[in-house]
């Protein structure tokens, strides 16, 4: 856990649900959030293994994290993951939506509807539910929802991956959405929109010819890493760095995309 990170006074203590976290982006927010002295509640599908060793890691370095299982393409196994992870920490202040994938690479001619339900039930229709179920704990005592969008939701994305790309346009627009409606009630809402960042995502979908191609489009001359993300999301879940912020995206490419 990064222990030269810039200590942020509003999070400590916070209750935080991360989905996604076993690898990748979400990984490396839980390690961050706990090192700030968040309750982190690490949700996880496949990758059991993978997030027991984060939940070590974590552990080790003083910081507090519960697991919490489910198939986010099932809107039955969001709400008890929500649901487990604010009985386990005492309620929720936070909430990142960072589950999600491309899940494989089909051209619009090629794809089916079941490419389409399970594309869309992952990455928008887990938002949704995981969003819905969090709202009555984070009313409470206001808190913050930030989403995880893409650069894909402005480009269309790359090769074969119209579907992950369309669903992460629905990410951004019902960051917006949610963001007026959910204001009222003291939760803010925002998105972070990662570029090419170098995670299992591209190591299971890119090709190093794909990675090239992108590298040559970025002017900061060179791909993301996970940790690159990190600045945004924190400085989101922060009421006293962030508190105007609402229903914004914010994009981080190293320059690939200046909306």
């Amino acid at each position: 856990m990064a222990d030269s990170m810039i200590k942020i006074p509003d999070i400590a203590g916070k209750a935080v649900l991360i989905t996604g976290a076993s690898t990748g982006i979400g990984a490396a927010l839980a390690r961050a959030f706990a090192a700030q002295g968040a309750k982190v509640a690490a949700h996880y599908n496949a990758s059991k293994a993978a997030v027991e060793e984060l939940a070590g890691e974590i552990r080790s370095a003083g910081g507090t994290v519960h697991l919490v299982q489910g198939d986010f393409s099932k809107s039955e196994d969001v709400r008890r993951a929500v649901d487990d992870a604010a009985a386990a920490l005492g309620g929720l202040d936070g909430l990142i939506n960072n589950a999600g994938g491309l899940l494989k690479r089909v051209r619009w001619e090629d794809a089916s509807d079941a490419d389409y339900d399970a594309i869309m039930d992952l990455n928008a229709r887990s938002v949704f539910g995981a969003s819905k179920a969090a709202i009555p704990h984070l009313k409470k005592n206001g808190g913050f929802i930030i989403n995880t969008t893409s650069i894909a939701a402005r480009n269309g994305g790359g090769p074969g991956a119209g579907f992950y790309a369309s669903s992460k346009a629905f990410v951004s627009n019902a960051t917006r959405g949610m963001a007026k409606e959910l204001i009222g009630s003291g939760i803010r809402v925002n998105a972070v929109a990662p570029g090419v960042i170098t995670t299992p995502f591209h190591e299971r979908y890119s090709t190093p010819e794909m990675l090239d191609a992108m590298l040559k489009t970025v002017p900061q001359a060179r791909l993301g890493v996970a940790e690159d993300c990190l600045g945004a999301y924190l400085f989101l879940a922060s009421a006293a760095l962030s508190g105007y912020v609402i229903g914004q995206v914010i994009e981080v490419n190293g320059g690939q995309l200046m909306p």
